[in-house]
C-alpha cells in the first residue's frame, strides 16, 4: 500500500504551484485556493497548504541526525539540465548533482519555504536485495516522462522495528539496503516499498537528536498513507481537523484514502 499523498505546508500557495510546476513538472488536480493546492506526482500527490509561519519558525534542521523527515524525493530523467534549470532561477541547492552509492545521480535543494527535495536519475543498484519481486516492480516503472514522486525519507532509530511497524500496520516491504562505507557515521539506507512508492530509512552509529513534528509552520507536514488506524502511538491535529500519528523516531502521518486521486 503506497504513500498516497504528502502534505507541505506554505506561506504562499501560488508561489509553490508555480515553483512545483514549473521546476517538477507537477499537475494541478482541480481548483486551487488561496488556501490550499493539490498537485499530481504520477504516483501521489503532493498537497500545498497555507500557514502563516514561516521558514525561521520550523524546527527543521538540515542534518539527517536529526530523526523524522529528512527529504521528498522524485525520479527524474535529465537530471544535470533540470539542476541547472533551477540554479539559474537561484534555487538554493544543498548537494550540487553528483553520481551516488547505488549507481545513480542525485542532488538536493529547497523549494520557497525550506522543503529539502531530491531529484535522482537512475535506478538503485541496491548493495543487498532482500525483496526481489519488489525491486523488480521498482525497475518496471522506467525512467519518467516527467518528474515522478518515488519516496520520502526518514531518519531512524531502529530499521528492525520501523520495517516491522511499516509492513504489519501499512503493507510496506524491505527490499534492499545501499551501504554509505566513505560516511564515518555508520550510515546505512534501508528502503521499504509500499506500491508504487519508498519510504526511504537512514540509520546511523553515532547519536540523533529528536523532534516533535509542527504541523502549523512553512515545510512538510505530514504524508497520508494506505492502512488502519494505528494504536499505541501519539496522536496530533492538523490544523484542518486530521488525526495525525507520530511514529517512535518523529515522523508524522495520517491513515486513509485521499480523496484526490493522482493521475499516470
Amino acid at each position: 500500500m503506497p504513500i498516497k499523498n504528502v502534505v507541505v505546508n506554505c506561506t504562499d500557495v501560488q508561489r509553490s504551484i508555480e515553483y512545483y510546476t514549473k521546476f517538477l513538472e507537477l499537475r494541478l488536480v482541480g481548483e486551487p485556493t488561496p488556501e490550499r493546492a493539490v498537485l499530481d506526482a504520477v504516483t501521489a500527490t503532493i498537497e500545498l497548504r497555507a500557514v502563516g509561519n514561516g521558514r525561521e519558525l520550523s524546527t527543521w534542521v538540515g542534518d539527517d541526525l536529526q530523526k523524522g523527515f529528512r527529504h521528498i524525493g522524485f525520479k527524474v530523467d535529465r537530471l544535470d539540465e533540470r539542476a541547472a534549470v533551477l540554479k539559474a532561477a537561484g534555487v538554493e541547492f544543498t548537494l550540487d548533482p553528483l553520481d551516488a552509492e547505488g549507481a545513480v545521480r542525485i542532488c538536493f535543494f529547497y523549494d520557497p519555504d525550506g522543503t529539502l527535495l531530491e531529484m535522482i536519475q537512475g535506478d538503485l543498484q541496491y548493495a543487498a536485495v532482500l525483496d526481489e519481486h519488489g525491486v523488480a516492480r521498482e525497475r518496471a516503472l522506467g525512467v519518467p516522462q516527467r518528474p515522478r514522486f518515488d519516496h520520502i525519507a526518514i531518519t531512524i532509530d531502529d530499521r528492525e522495528r520501523t520495517s516491522a511497524y511499516y509492513a504489519e500496520h501499512h503493507g510496506f516491504s524491505f527490499i534492499g539496503t545501499i551501504e554509505q562505507p566513505h560516511d564515518n557515521r555508520g550510515f546505512s539506507i534501508g528502503y521499504l516499498k509500499g506500491g508504487d512508492t519508498v519510504l526511504e530509512v537512514f540509520t546511523y552509529d553515532v547519536d540523533k537528536t529528536s523532534r516533535a513534528p509542527q504541523l502549523d509552520v512553512a515545510g512538510f507536514a505530514y504524508a497520508e498513507l494506505d492502512g488502519n488506524p494505528p494504536t499505541g502511538l501519539g496522536q496530533l491535529v492538523s490544523p484542518n481537523g486530521t488525526t495525525v500519528y507520530v511514529d517512535p523516531d518523529g515522523f508524522a502521518f495520517a491513515v486513509g484514502d485521499h480523496r484526490t486521486s493522482p493521475k499516470v
